[in-house]
């Protein structure tokens, strides 16, 4: 990567600079009365005047935090303008997919930030200044943190770096910093209770804390306890047991696991192909006529989209999050300039997800498990076809009987820091130094019902002499036969019963953990002075050792599940670091240089792991005038592989992908994708239909991956004019402009699933494209896509570019009080993947600002509009949040051509000329949230504070998506649909 002609030896000679003069110095007093004292920003390990910035920052006041009405770390930065999609307790991601490539697990429960799209991974989150563990969610490793393992109340305030900074904090800031700044030097007591609901009547959270805080002599404490519980918003209690109008899946974008059962399959008597549903209040021991299928004079119909099943009905819109909290730290000035710390937190989450019952399969399942090879014979006695079926044939059935799975976390974090913080004199040098360490462990246990044991399946399905129908005396129950196709009976009862689920039903314990351990030492202060002012210099090194493992449940380790496969992962790594930072003043008080400064670092990493590297930062700034700052930066940024990328175990991913394979006779493809198809295996006659909607891709981590680089560059103009400074229309106004540009190189990704398929389809397997494309692919003699092979690997570039524009003017106090305005944009003009094969051609090139995709969107325009009003003991604000439209392809599938979808919105067939996927329009979106507070200053003794407050006030519901994944809507974008949330919160202060 492009060094900027820095290196390694840079950072060594002004480490071992710093330490010979450290030698010969002499203690002095860490501030001097009347001296502005100097403190370290997020961004630099300089000590300097906090209103000196380096790069662009966004504080987050505490008092920001409770305007919010917001009870959770994440989703208060997730209204950051520069935040991307993150997973948060909207998206109940457990059960529904698999496992992602990245080995790092579903994160159930869990909630991340993410800055500039560029993905939780890439954005580094530290707890005053210090590196956090990243958070396990017992379904596997990842390299990003739980945001819900900090409670809200114990923290002063949140620094946004929104610019890369490897060269300062190491790997994973690549697309920025979050500092989480806890209180300090707090005295007094503070108690606080929140309770807030949807105007739905669910969804409940409440809040309670206790801080308290003293000083004296040289000793201060803080002692924080919290409890949040968030409760529960179930789908179908915002109009999912519909569908339509209310955002969550539709009929025609459900399932073809259905409570009847389905069957697609060649009569081997009669040759004639069947692909039927079960007629509703069918007998419990269905009619199968060969010689009339489906109808009319059997129990079962032909198959159509009405049949599907909406599994969004079961689903959850806010999952359920209980979490408890104490925090506690010590300072101790044991002598007039050197101090000890210490700090402890325990936290714990017990969290909930919720998935539709689990669909079963026999045959042509394309799962890669058990239930591919499993047959329906012919003499079990529930079955009604009177032969045994082929691993060709498709048999799918949604048993209701067995209930929804439900996945319960139990998730506890350990935190534990200690430092020495000081300061000394160098000749007529003050330096500052600290030495820190910290120990942190995040273990997480998940118990999953409603699963079954495919192997028992596969018995219970079987021959009759092989399962004897009868329920053991003995502990051990004996096979029960499965009576899995005969749906739910006349009088609704399903024809699964509780013998035969105690038979086939398995509870899963899964559990994984990941600990941190992080040794750092930092030196800061000036080196000689220079016309324009001091040099200042900071050195330091770093040591870490990252831990973590996932175990998941023996029957899913054994391949025997009917869920999703995994095998155990577990891996470590440590790595050596040092850093050394300049801060140059070039010129100062002159004509056109009010004030003109450049900054340089570098950073060295070695890795156990993945070897060693470089990366360095550029930046200056130059005041024109006082009034006026440019600043600009180049970074180079790193990062390394995680645990569960390099280590993570080889498993699936059930992945929402439209085949333009299927039914290509009456799709209206074109003739080069019929062609392609065939090329791949697929029966000319055009007898291959896709059976669901999703596609088992097989992923796995990679221990051959190379870490990514990066190279990002920001441009900055902030004015803030002190000619409107206490004039009569205004007290203050400032204007800020910001210009940022990534490119990541070897970034590590799985190949979009969807995109490869296109390219594969759109080409075909004798192109060189294609010939890639398909290379990942395999398909049964049905034309069935039976093998998708996706492991993680470094996939090519990711660009992203924009601006962000703020404002912010305060008028001055007047009988009607004072007001503020504050308006925050951020505009994404790129964001685009480039797919490269192994030889490095491009393969694909996919633009994705504007578009969702997979769960997740980026709008080329975010905005927040804040009116603040306070006079005497009242307060207001009013918050405006715009969400720009977005464009989603849509990909829905036709298994009968008979049955092609029209309605208005939704998405139907590839376009014929150039094979893409039609488009649907999500319309913009506006929330309003208002918050009323009142401070009464003669009331019980004074300190109390009520705020009263409503999020979408307005009860905007977010817009219908056809390509989400769970309840119709793109849950990391959107508020949740149905209705507006209200709260109070109280608040003593003494």
């Amino acid at each position: 990567m492009a060094s900027a002609n820095l290196s390694a030896r840079s950072g060594w000679f002004l480490l071992l600079a710093g330490f010979i003069a450290s030698s010969f110095a002499s203690p002095v007093a860490v501030a001097q009365e009347g001296v502005t004292e100097e403190v370290v920003i997020t961004g630099s390990r300089i000590r300097q005047d906090p209103l000196s910035q380096n790069a662009p920052i966004i504080n987050i006041t505490s008092e920001d935090i409770a305007r919010s009405g917001l009870t959770s770390v994440a989703d208060i930065l997730q209204r950051l303008t520069i935040s991307g999609a993150p997973l948060n307790t909207k998206f109940n991601s457990s059960g529904n997919f698999g496992f992602p490539p990245d080995g790092g697990g579903v994160g159930a429960g869990s909630a991340r930030v993410d800055l500039r799209h560029l993905g939780s991974k890439r954005t580094l989150v530290l707890v005053d200044g210090n590196r956090w563990v990243a958070g396990a969610s017992a379904s596997g490793v990842p390299g990003d943190v739980d945001l819900n393992t900090i409670p809200v109340s114990i923290i002063e305030r949140i620094e946004v770096l929104n610019d890369g900074a490897s060269a300062i904090y190491g790997s994973d800031a690549i697309a920025g910093v979050v500092n989480i700044i806890t209180k300090h030097d707090f005295e007094g007591f503070e108690l606080g209770g929140y309770a807030g609901q949807y105007g739905e009547g669910d969804g409940t959270t409440q809040e309670y804390y206790a801080s308290f805080g003293a000083t004296q002599d040289n000793l201060n404490v803080f002692f924080n306890a919290s409890y949040t519980d968030q409760d529960v918003v179930k789908s179908i209690d915002r109009g999912c047991q519909t569908g339509l109008p209310k955002p969550c899946a539709s009929i025609a974008h459900g399932s073809t696991f259905v409570p009847q059962g389905r069957v697609v399959f060649d009569d081997p008597n009669t040759g004639s192909f069947i692909n039927c549903a079960l007629n509703d209040g069918a007998p419990a021991q269905p009619f199968y006529d060969p010689a009339a299928p489906c109808g009319p004079t059997d129990d079962y119909h032909p198959w159509t989209n009405a049949d599907r099943f909406n599994f969004a009905a079961f689903n959850l819109m806010v999952t359920p999050s209980e979490r408890v909290g104490i925090y506690g730290q010590a300072d101790w000035a044991f002598t007039e300039n050197t101090s000890l710390y210490v700090k402890g937190l325990f936290n714990n989450r017990k969290s909930t997800n919720q998935a539709a019952p689990e669909p079963l399969c026999q045959g042509d399942c394309g799962t890669g498990s058990l239930f591919d090879v499993t047959v329906y014979d012919a003499t079990q006695i529930f079955n009604p076809f009177g032969f045994t079926t082929a691993s060709s044939d498709f048999f799918a059935r949604r048993p209701l009987e067995g209930g929804p799975r439900v996945f319960k976390q139990d998730v506890d974090t350990w935190y534990v820091g200690t430092g020495l913080t000081g300061a000394f004199e160098a000749g007529e040098r003050q330096m500052f130094w600290d030495a820190n360490f910290t120990w942190s462990r995040n273990q997480a246990n998940q118990i999953k019902t409603g699963g079954y044991n495919a192997r028992k399946i596969l018995q219970a399905l079987g021959p009759d002499a092989g399962c004897t129908g009868a329920p053991s005396a003995a502990a051990v129950q004996s096979c029960v036969p499965l009576n899995l196709f005969g749906g739910q009976g006349p009088n609704g009862t399903g024809t699964i019963t509780q013998d035969m689920l105690d038979w086939i039903s398995i509870t899963q314990q899964d559990s994984s953990e990941q600990e941190l351990m992080n040794f750092t030492a930092n030196l800061t202060g000036d080196i000689v002075d220079m016309p324009a002012g001091p040099l200042g210099f900071a050195i330091g090194f770093e040591y870490r050792e990252h831990e973590g493992r996932f175990d998941p449940d023996s029957v899913v380790q054994s391949g025997d599940t009917a869920g999703i496969p995994a095998k155990a992962t577990r891996g470590k790594f440590d790595v050596n670091e040092f850093y050394a930072e300049l801060n140059i003043p070039i010129l100062a008080e002159t004509t056109g240089f009010h004030r003109l400064e450049a900054s340089v670092a570098t950073r060295y990493s070695d890795y156990s792991t993945s070897g060693s590297d470089n990366t360095n930062q550029l930046g200056l700034r130059w005041a024109p005038v006082e009034d006026l700052l440019l600043r600009g930066s180049y970074s180079e940024g790193f990062r390394a592989p995680s645990i569960g990328e390099l280590f993570g175990s080889a498993s699936r991913f059930d992945a929402t992908i439209a085949d333009t394979c299927s039914d290509f006779l009456n799709t209206g493809v074109s003739q080069a994708v019929i062609d392609s198809c065939i090329l791949q295996g697929v029966p000319m006659d055009g007898s291959y239909m896709q059976t669901s909607g999703q596609v088992s891709v097989f992923t796995g981590g990679n221990m051959l991956l190379d870490p990514e680089t990066s190279e990002s560059t920001n441009i900055s103009i902030v004015y803030a004019p002190s000619w409107t400074d206490n004039v009569g229309w205004a007290e203050g106004l400032s204007f800020e402009l910001n210009f940022y540009d990534f490119e990541i190189e070897d970034a590590i990704e799985p190949f979009d699933a969807q995109s490869l398929l296109n390219v594969c389809n759109n080409f075909g397997p004798n192109s060189s494209q294609g010939a890639f494309a398909c290379s990942f692919i395999g398909r049964a003699v049905t034309g069935t896509i039976n093998q998708f092979d996706n492991q993680l690997s470094n996939i090519g570039i990711i660009e992203t570019s924009g601006t962000d524009f703020n404002a912010v003017y305060t008028a001055p106090a007047g009988n009607y009080g004072q007001f503020a305005l504050s308006w925050y944009n951020t505009f994404v003009d790129e964001y685009k993947e480039t797919l490269l094969d192994s030889s490095g051609a491009t393969v694909l090139v996919r633009d994705l600002e504007g578009r969702v995709d997979a769960d997740t969107g980026i709008p080329e325009w975010k905005s927040t509009f804040i009116i603040d009003w306070t006079r005497g003991d009242w307060a207001a604000s009013w918050t405006v949040r715009h969400i720009d439209d977005l464009i989603e392809e849509c990909s829905d599938f036709q298994d009968n051509g008979a049955d092609s979808l029209t309605n208005e919105g939704l998405c139907s067939i590839p376009n014929t000329v150039d094979n893409s996927l039609s488009e649907n329009k999500l319309d913009a979106t506006t929330y309003n949230d208002l918050q009323a507070i009142y401070s009464p200053q003669n009331f019980g003794g004074g300190g109390w504070e009520f705020a009263l407050g409503v999020n979408n006030i307005f009860d905007e519901d977010p817009p219908l998506s056809q390509e989400a994944s769970l309840n119709g809507y793109t849950a990391s974008v959107y508020d949740p649909p149905g209705s507006q949330f209200w709260y109070l919160r109280a608040t003593l202060r003494r």
